[in-house]
């Protein structure tokens, strides 16, 4: 299977289909708001106001995976992301994104590319316009840097 056969839980409620984002890229990152890495909601955000309006779909998914730095629940996350750092970015509802009881996205991609699992918050998955992983990204990768910015390009400009 792609991409396309998985959806997330919305924290507001309902379901966000990555097959809604057909034949565009999705970046795909488990975040935390306690995490030393959390000013990369900001840098997230600065590749959505880039990126969104040229197709780049954005999905952030909060987990407690890592050191239990996720300490909020529901809308509490994204309204402190947004507050914080400006997120206005989609953010799922908060899910584990690794071991067996991973979302089945994350134990899709772990299985695709095991080299390049979440080993902590903030790691990023680019899904590639054909719904195919096209790599992961670490947690300490800014996602405004060149490696990571390059990728997203590449995928926009492939059509």
């Amino acid at each position: 299977p792609d991409a396309y056969h998985f959806a997330f839980d919305r924290l507001e409620g309902g379901r966000i289909a990555l097959e809604a984002y057909r034949g565009k890229p999705i970046l795909i990152v488990n975040t935390a708001t306690n995490c030393g890495y959390a000013g990369q909601f900001a840098s997230l955000e600065q590749l959505w106001q880039r990126y969104s309006g040229r197709g780049l779909m954005l999905l952030a998914v909060p987990s407690n995976d890592f050191g239990g730095q996720e300490p909020l629940e529901g809308m509490a996350i994204a309204e402190a992301a947004r507050q914080v750092h400006g997120a206005t970015y989609p953010f799922a509802a908060k899910s584990t994104v690794r071991g067996p009881d991973a979302h089945p996205f994350y134990r899709w991609a772990a299985a695709r590319r095991p080299a390049e699992v979440p080993t902590w918050n903030f790691h990023k998955y680019l899904i590639g316009r054909d719904g195919d992983l096209v790599g992961g990204f670490a947690a300490g990768t800014d996602p405004v840097s060149q490696p990571l910015v390059r990728a997203i390009g590449q995928q926009l400009q492939s059509a």
